[in-house]
């Protein structure tokens, strides 16, 4: 019998009270308060909390404070990725985001989601579906990106941009819900 964890990878319906899920969100809660609350030049107290926070991240990750997240260890990112203030990521399952990606302020990463079905929803239980982002990816201010989405390489996504659908590579996308506006050039 899988374990609640188990599901929840593997974007099954699971109990998110579970004791071992709300210890590993208290475990990140923590090292979030001692994240958010360290000095811009705290450089090297920062690079600790992030290897045990993200321990899947390529190098020089960077993070304005404050941030956000679930778990962290469902966060993978490639080399040069930077997020700006304020940004949320609900890492129920893996949200992977390619080298040198740029989030804008308050951007928000939902992986978890609930049964539409309101007796379901009323059970208590939810899922996760995952979150692909690819390489030279800018994500604009306040723009959201819902469960299940995948954004293409070189894509720049709108601030204030709801991305509910997947959105391919090398192209301008904006709005609510987001859509592209216009392919861009390639070199």
């Amino acid at each position: 019998m899988k374990t609640e964890k188990e599901k929840m990878l593997a974007g099954e319906l699971y109990n998110a009270l579970d004791e071992q899920l709300s210890n590993d969100r208290l475990r990140t809660r923590l090292l979030l308060k001692e994240l958010n609350e360290s000095r811009e030049d705290e450089t090297l107290k920062k690079s600790e909390i992030f290897d045990e926070l993200i321990p899947d991240k390529g190098s020089e990750l960077w993070i304005q404070t404050p941030f956000y997240c679930d778990y962290g260890y469902n966060i993978k990112t490639g080399d040069k990725v930077y997020f700006n203030f304020n940004c949320v990521v609900l890492d129920v399952c893996q949200v992977s985001i390619g080298s040198r990606t740029m989030f804008g302020p308050a951007v928000q990463i939902y992986t978890a989601t609930h049964p539409l079905d309101h007796q379901e929803r009323a059970s208590g239980l939810e899922y996760a579906k995952p979150i692909t982002i690819g390489e030279d990816v800018w994500v604009g201010g306040g723009a959201i990106i819902c469960p299940g989405v995948t954004i293409g390489n070189r894509t720049v996504i709108g601030a204030g941009s709801v991305v509910t659908k997947d959105i391919p590579d090398d192209v301008f996308a904006a709005g609510n819900p987001c859509k592209v506006i216009r392919k861009l050039k390639r070199d």
